[in-house]
């Protein structure tokens, strides 16, 4: 009976110890960010965790610099930018937990244990690099984002002719 409750203890302690390691990891991953600085230094980004926006500064320059459609490109690739450094650190964190054999990008992409075949749903997907493996992800064809527009166009209208 003894045995038993040793071997209960010691797998009892095991989850205990696993289970603060998945709080760190997850403060951890929950802490990080990313920051970019666009080529000329006029636009700089800063994004937390899962690559959410959190700060976008903009020089005052940045608007005599740039067309807006110019600017606008050079805040989306900072963005990307801070983006990519954020899941630098998200790979990081997660390569100090996982299988040394793991790729944490799979990992994070949802396609780890998935072949290529399995993640790849067809010819409404594209291909994104993450840094580590390129995955696929579905894209809404323009049929679809016709409908999607003309009903919401329809609604606003309803909505005025009220």
């Amino acid at each position: 009976m003894d045995d038993h409750r040793a071997q209960v203890d010691e797998l009892l302690a095991d989850y205990r110890r696993s289970r603060e390691q998945l709080v760190s990891v997850q403060r951890e991953l929950a802490a990080v960010s990313g920051q970019a600085s666009s080529p000329d230094g006029m636009v700089t980004a800063t994004v937390g965790a899962g690559g959410k926006l959190t700060g976008l500064e903009l020089s005052e320059l940045a608007y005599r610099r740039h067309r807006p459609e110019q600017l606008a490109e050079v805040i989306v690739r900072t963005v990307a930018a801070a983006a990519a450094s954020a899941a630098e650190d998200t790979y990081q964190t997660l390569s100090a937990v996982l299988p040394a054999a793991t790729d944490p990008a799979a990992v994070v992409a949802g396609t780890a244990d998935l072949r290529p075949d399995e993640y790849v749903v067809g010819d409404d997907t594209e291909t994104v690099d993450l840094g580590h493996q390129p995955v696929r992800r579905r894209v809404d064809d323009d049929e679809d984002n016709e409908q999607r527009e003309s009903w919401l166009d329809s609604e606003l209208i309803d909505r005025r002719v009220r």
